[in-house]
């Protein structure tokens, strides 16, 4: 089966550095919590904030190893009003067998608010969630 694996972080700062370790932290995390290999990955889509364009976070991605064959795109995220800033967001396409209940979606730093409803974050609710 393939599953939409989500994840997000935030940078602490629009530098080649910061996006490349940040893009780097959330796609080892929901590699090792979800078990993935890149042979599983069909695709990965990544989007960024208007604030964000010091580098591409696919470039973080390709750089893993065996990570250089898997198809990912970048693309600008929607401009919403009061919405997070310095966030890069990750939709992973992965063949698992996991039922959709066991997926574990990464939320890190302070993306950790978008869906405190998937993270094992204690953090209150955010009435920016997604």
């Amino acid at each position: 089966m393939i599953r939409g694996i989500r994840g997000a972080t935030t940078a602490s700062e629009n530098t080649v550095q910061s996006v490349l370790s940040s893009a780097e932290e959330l796609y080892k995390k929901m590699a090792a919590d979800n078990q993935i290999v890149p042979e599983k990955v069909s695709s990965v889509l990544v989007t960024v904030t208007k604030d964000l364009d010091a580098a591409f976070p696919a470039k973080a991605l390709r750089e893993l190893t065996g990570w250089n064959h898997v198809p990912v795109m970048c693309m600008a995220e929607i401009d919403v009003p009061g919405a997070l800033q310095k966030c890069i967001r990750v939709m992973m396409h992965v063949e698992t067998d996991l039922n959709q209940n066991e997926v574990q979606h990464v939320y890190l730093k302070g993306a950790s608010v978008l869906r405190p409803d998937l993270t094992n974050s204690r953090q209150e609710s955010s009435p920016l969630t997604e």
